[in-house]
């Protein structure tokens, strides 16, 4: 059996995160993996995040599973963070996943079970695990235009055009804030602009919201999210808490069916609570446990958000000095762009050619597509990439 298997493509963040392992020099700079990191480079444990773990390891008294859907406190806390009071909650079913990217793959799950016929939408680009699983599910996906590489902005013409090809039942895929890999958002007019769009046509909404929080602040974040929910007839929202906790390792998501007749919402609880049965069974509980823990606690969310708000700021001040560090040099505005982004990630637009220079010539490594880590970056840093992209002519 096994002599049939093939080698699959490599994960080229993963490759090159094993590049940047294997290169000896001591002063290259790692803007490809996607994870926050401090100025120290370390990709710290939140206060909040500790003091929850404490009071978990002082009062839990048993390790036993949990429901199919996980902790039901965990749901009620995390759409509260993401929806607030924009749709009822009985309108709202929800279960526990592994990381956004199980909540990700529970809704295409989801979307193959109740529409096979359904294609889904992708932006151009969009983060490269969408596309490999979509693929692997056998799921048709149909690329819309997303970035600009001469504004390095929204195409949004392109992307309505794109969009309107759409058949009714077939779903939009769209990033809910601080788009990956590009940095660069839709504003308030083009998202209702969207959302009309979707109406109009009988199409299903998807959102995949993975970094709420780090782009504009935790409530600006969720508004788009917010407005489609209540706007359409039924959507799906997969989030993560990898991000904005810092609980990477735990694997904590949910996953979110939406639907604006509150009659459908046992049958897409039950539905989902199959799904997680067929591939996982029991979701993991002890992030959840700490995230409900900090979002119930006053205090403890109050610490949270706090430096959940450093953490937004320190890379808007790493945006700002690197797009003024590059206006210096060049005497130019043309990386203006970078401080408008927002998320960790920027895309600058340039060749595989130009990113393997940097790479090769200066030991600063970035996905072939020109995604960076602004997170990756500390004030040393900034001048040394700055030099870097000038020197190679981005």
């Amino acid at each position: 059996m096994f002599e049939n298997l093939r080698e699959q493509p490599a994960d080229k963040i993963l490759a090159l995160m094993q590049m940047y392992r294997d290169d000896p020099r001591t002063d290259k700079i790692d803007l490809g993996v996607g994870v926050y990191k401090n100025a120290e480079g370390i990709t710290p444990v939140m206060r909040a995040v500790k003091a929850a773990e404490q009071r978990i390891w002082e009062t839990q008294e048993t390790k036993a599973y949990t429901g199919l859907a996980g902790d039901p406190a965990y749901a009620d806390a995390m759409i509260g963070l993401i929806l607030g009071d924009s749709v009822a909650r009985g309108n709202v079913a929800a279960v526990a996943t592994p990381g956004g990217t199980g909540a990700c793959r529970q809704a295409f799950e989801l979307i193959r079970m109740a529409n096979p016929a359904a294609r889904v939408f992708v932006s151009d680009p969009t983060w490269p695990n969408h596309l490999s699983i979509l693929k692997y599910l056998g799921i048709e996906t149909v690329p819309y235009r997303y970035f600009d590489s001469e504004t390095r902005g929204v195409n949004f013409d392109g992307m309505i055009e794109d969009l309107k090809t759409a058949r009714a039942g077939d779903v939009v895929l769209l990033h809910g804030c601080c788009h990956n890999p590009t940095g660069a958002n839709l504003n308030s007019v083009e998202w209702q602009a969207v959302i009309d769009l979707i109406n109009e046509n009988g199409l299903v909404a998807m959102i995949d919201i993975a970094y709420q929080g780090f782009g504009d602040g935790l409530e600006e974040d969720a508004k788009a999210t917010r407005l489609v929910a209540a706007s359409v007839k039924e959507c799906m929202i997969a989030a993560s808490c990898s991000k904005n906790f810092g609980v990477y390792r735990e694997r904590t998501g949910l996953l979110m069916a939406i639907s604006a007749d509150a009659g459908q919402t046992g049958l897409n609880q039950q539905t989902l609570a199959f799904l997680n049965r067929q591939n996982y069974s029991f979701p993991p509980d002890h992030g959840a446990r700490v995230v409900t823990e900090i979002l119930t606690d006053d205090a403890l969310r109050a610490d949270w958000a706090a430096e959940l708000e450093n953490v937004r700021l320190s890379m808007l001040g790493l945006r700002q000095n690197l797009a003024d560090e590059l206006q210096r040099l060049t005497g130019s505005d043309r990386f203006a762009f970078i401080a408008q982004h927002r998320g960790m990630f920027s895309r600058i637009g340039t060749s595989p050619e130009l990113v393997e220079r940097l790479r090769t010539e200066h030991g600063i490594y970035m996905v072939g597509d020109s995604r960076m880590n602004i997170a990756g970056l500390n004030d040393v840093t900034v001048p040394i990439l700055a030099k870097a992209i000038v020197d190679v002519g981005v």
